[in-house]
């Protein structure tokens, strides 16, 4: 039942029609696969934090476009692509929990320390921390089993690189 349960939620996330024959039987094994999961999970709760102040500016827009190329090695037509696939994964979600728990079971500490000085960066891309930006963000690693005092040095060094 496990598998059943898994197989849907990556056929949804994938959302590729199986009948289709489209370009990407050409495409290489890797476009092929469809988007990683760990990915869109990652973007997600990027978009959650972007929005948790109820206004996603084009400062923290282009700081998530700009953390995913970066960091996932990908063009600016691909993460866009991913920005749209998370947000449907986020509006779809019943709470982020799904999210942190794929990142959690993928991501070494190192990691997640990465993840989370990228979270900050999309608070503080709009040069203000709304209470509940700063609220969401420590609920979120908490999730993500990041000690307060790691979120504490990621929120330090992301202040570090927006000063440069």
């Amino acid at each position: 039942m496990l598998d059943a349960i898994k197989a849907f939620v990556l056929r949804r996330m994938i959302r590729a029609p199986a009948d289709a024959p489209s370009a990407a039987s050409t495409a290489p094994a890797a476009a092929r696969a469809g988007p990683d999961p760990v990915h869109v999970a990652a973007c997600a709760l990027l978009l959650e934090l972007a929005y948790a102040d109820a206004e996603f500016s084009a400062a923290e827009r282009t700081h998530i476009e700009s953390a995913l190329r970066r960091h996932f090695a990908l063009d600016d037509a691909t993460a866009k692509e991913l920005m749209a696939l998370a947000e449907l994964e986020r509006n779809e979600a019943v709470d982020h929990y799904q999210f942190a728990r794929t990142i959690t079971q993928h991501y070494d500490l190192g990691q997640k320390m990465v993840l989370a000085e990228v979270m900050w960066g999309v608070i503080l891309a709009d040069g203000q921390i709304a209470r509940h930006e700063s609220y969401l963000v420590r609920k979120l690693a908490n999730l993500l089993d990041i000690a307060p005092g790691y979120l504490a040095e990621a929120r330090n060094r992301s202040r570090g690189r927006d000063d440069a």
